[in-house]
Order: C-alpha cells, then sequence, then structure tokens
C-alpha cells in the first residue's frame, strides 16, 4: 500500500473543499470495503483518503408515508436487511442487501458506497432502479439531485464531479398494490457476484390492471439496463401466463451479456427470460394480496 494522506472532515463542505484540492487524486471511505481491498491490491492509490464518518447526518435512516425513505451515506447494507421498513416497503431492496457479499462485509459496507462503486453487477442498483430512486449530492458548486438510473455512466464511471459527495438515497414511498422483487441468480446467492439478476416493481390498479411497472437487469450490459419494450407489453393490461412470456422474452432479447469466467452470454441472456418470468409472476401475486 503507497502512502496517502488521512483526513476526517466534520462538514460537507470541509469534505468537498478537501476533493477540491485533490483535484481527482482523493478517494471518499465510509465503509471501506471496497477501497481498502483495491489499496491493498495497488488498484488504487490515492493520494488523499478522506474518511466521512464524522460528518453529522450522513447516517439518517428515515421513512414517512409521503416522503418515502431516506438513507444516508452512512447507513449499512446490513442495517437495510434488518429494517422492517425496509422488509415492510421495499422488499427488493431488503433482498439485495440480504445478498450482498457476506454478513462481516454487510456490517461494514454501505449503500452508498456500492451505489457510487458502479459495477454492473451490484445487487443493489437493480431495485433502486426499480424503485425509481433519486441521489442527493453535494459539492462546492452547491446541491443537486440525479435519479440512480442517470447517475452510472459505465463500469466503474458516475457523473459525480471529483469534489461531489453522494450524502443521501432517496426512495418514493410505494403506492397501494404494489409488489417488488429482486432475485439474483449466481453459484451462490452470497459472497458472489450476480451472473445475471432481475429486480421488479409492479402496481395494479383497482381494476388489476398493470399501473406502473419496472424491470432492470443487472450484469447483462455496463450498466443495469431497464426493459422498457418488456415493460410496454404489460402495462395497462391484466397480465396472464402468455403477457409474462412474452415479457420475459422481450427482457432476454434486450439484455447485451458478456461471456466470462462465470457464465456465456447465451446462458446469462436465457437466465433473463427465466428470472424475469419468475420475478414478474411473484411481484404481480404480492400487488394483488
Amino acid at each position: 500500500m503507497k502512502f496517502f494522506e488521512y483526513a476526517e472532515p466534520t462538514s460537507l463542505q470541509e469534505a468537498a473543499e478537501l476533493l477540491q484540492s485533490c483535484a481527482g487524486t482523493a478517494s471518499l471511505m465510509a465503509g471501506g470495503t471496497d477501497l481498502l481491498v483495491m489499496m491493498k491490491e495497488h488498484v488504487r492509490a490515492p493520494s488523499h483518503v478522506v474518511n466521512i464518518k464524522k460528518i453529522p447526518g450522513l447516517d439518517d435512516f428515515s421513512f414517512t408515508s409521503e416522503g418515502g425513505l431516506c438513507l444516508g451515506a452512512l447507513v449499512t447494507t446490513r442495517q437495510i436487511e434488518t429494517s422492517d421498513i425496509a422488509l415492510k416497503h421495499y422488499a427488493s431492496l431488503a433482498k439485495a442487501c440480504t445478498d450482498f457479499a457476506s454478513i462481516q462485509v454487510r456490517n461494514r459496507a454501505t449503500l452508498v458506497g456500492n451505489v457510487c462503486r458502479a459495477s454492473p453487477s451490484a445487487d443493489s442498483l437493480p431495485p433502486l432502479i426499480a424503485d425509481g430512486a433519486v441521489l442527493h449530492i453535494y459539492g462546492t458548486q452547491g446541491q443537486r439531485q440525479c435519479r440512480v438510473e442517470d447517475f452510472l455512466q459505465g463500469r466503474g464511471r458516475t457523473t459525480l464531479a471529483t469534489d461531489e459527495i453522494v450524502t443521501h438515497i432517496q426512495l418514493p414511498a410505494p403506492a397501494q398494490r404494489t409488489g417488488k422483487v429482486y432475485i439474483k441468480h449466481g453459484r451462490r446467492s452470497q459472497m458472489e457476484l450476480a451472473t445475471v439478476g432481475v429486480a421488479v416493481s409492479v402496481t395494479l390498479n383497482a381494476a388489476g390492471k398493470v399501473d406502473s411497472i419496472s424491470i432492470v437487469l443487472a450484469a447483462v450490459g455496463p450498466t443495469p439496463l431497464r426493459a422498457a419494450a418488456a415493460e410496454a407489453l404489460l402495462k395497462g393490461r391484466i397480465p396472464d401466463e402468455q403477457d409474462i412470456a412474452a415479457a420475459s422474452l422481450a427482457a432476454a432479447i434486450a439484455a447485451t451479456p458478456i461471456s466470462d469466467v462465470r457464465a456465456s452470454a447465451g446462458y446469462r441472456r436465457d437466465m433473463v427470460r427465466v428470472l424475469t418470468a419468475r420475478s414478474l409472476t411473484q411481484a404481480i401475486k404480492e400487488a394483488q394480496q
């Protein structure tokens, strides 16, 4: 591990100004589960490590029926997977956090850190995108908001400027008659990157027709993929098995997987079809209850 300066700012302004002065050579640390490993393996060699744990307000974890769920940058995946609020209203995100790494890592790793890592196979990203999550971002030029869907620019790339910090994630309150499901496929569910992941959020109206739907695929493209064509096949319909099969096939066609040591592109594409059908069936069943 190479020499670096270490800082513990006590305000967002102080942290942002420090990042700005380092001109892209500094790294933020919250849980440190990715950063420290990459530093030890010489994948990253920041000039400064900026620990944000002493900044007030970044451990926020709150929910209201109007504003939805607000999660600060220091909230761990373990806090989410064990939260009654998350389990009741954001079941797909809670499941993704349960499937995320080992329990030792989940006790330290933060949700915001996983988002900023911008891995195509990250478990948290599909349910966050399906739920319409928005990031609150602070920088020396002020504050802004950005949808998670728009935040991701490619493998390991985001819209964050070098002086910006993601402070919170906001998830809208779920509508009535909504089902949320995340299914991860891999050689094992934990301590393993997803070979394919599918998140579905579906809301039915009083007549049982699909009022809104999101289908998001992981590990089959440079960023999580929104299967818009598949969604369009179900919108406004009372979905049956044929509708679900057609939508699942459309999702598989939309996927752009690669072959690697974990799976071939063809296998991934077929698993998108299978997992989309399972996710849709389960989410629709939950929305009907």
